[in-house]
């Protein structure tokens, strides 16, 4: 039993963990995971805020337009550090081991895909995909670009992103290639941060549908045996 609000569904034999966005699990991501199950996955996605007790979820359209709640998430991101939810992570995979699910996708939006890079460190984690995830080759000491990373990578961002500027992007693919990771950064022009979540205020319907095709490419390239 996973001892943290985890949402699980699908019963196939690979897993995807999805990585939340800053705003909690609700009914968008639900639509997310079932959709990611339907594939013939089973899908975890845990509420990586777990630590902070009764929350939320946040408004994706309005939350940062609102100072208290801007500066409460602000919050709850930044202690929500890489350690802890690769704590979590590895919490998910042994559930998934006792399952016979050995072969694992990480996927993540937003802080999430931040979350997803970091957890392709992990054995079993064969995939790693991050859509419109921010600060992924920073300064930072955790910064995902630092981690131990052995899995397939891609990333997709937004053409103008001040979480991910090019100049993280040029410092991720360098640490990538140093890795020696099959990686791929994609930009997706004319989206913005968050586009491919249902109700995010810059959601694309072109923009993730393309998002949806890539994705269902790379797991059913990746996870198969």
């Amino acid at each position: 039993m996973i001892p943290f609000p985890c949402e699980t569904f699908g019963q196939g034999p690979t897993g995807v963990i999805l990585y939340m966005d800053a705003f909690g699990p609700r009914p968008a991501l639900r639509e997310m995971a079932a959709r990611l199950a339907a594939l013939g996955h089973r899908v975890a996605l845990p509420d990586l805020f777990h630590r902070f007790g009764a929350y939320g979820p946040f408004d994706a359209k309005t939350a940062f337009a609102q100072a208290d709640t801007a500066q409460t998430l602000r919050g709850m991101i930044g202690a929500t550090t890489q350690a802890l939810t690769l704590e979590d992570t590895k919490t998910l995979l042994a559930d998934f081991a006792a399952r016979g699910i050995t072969r694992v996708a990480a996927v993540g939006y937003c802080m999430g895909g931040g979350r997803a890079l970091t957890a392709a460190s992990l054995p079993g984690v064969v995939l790693a995909a991050s859509f419109h995830g921010g600060n992924l080759a920073s300064d930072a000491e955790d910064s995902p670009h630092r981690a131990a990373i052995t899995g397939r990578v891609y990333v997709g961002c937004a053409a103008e992103d001040r979480s991910f500027p090019p100049e993280q992007s040029a410092r991720l693919a360098q640490a990538l290639r140093e890795k020696g990771c099959d990686h791929m950064i994609e930009n997706y022009p004319g989206c913005a941060h968050g586009w491919c979540v249902p109700d995010h205020s810059v959601f694309d319907p072109a923009g993730a549908a393309r998002h949806w095709h890539r994705l269902e490419m790379l797991l059913a390239e990746t996870l198969s045996p």
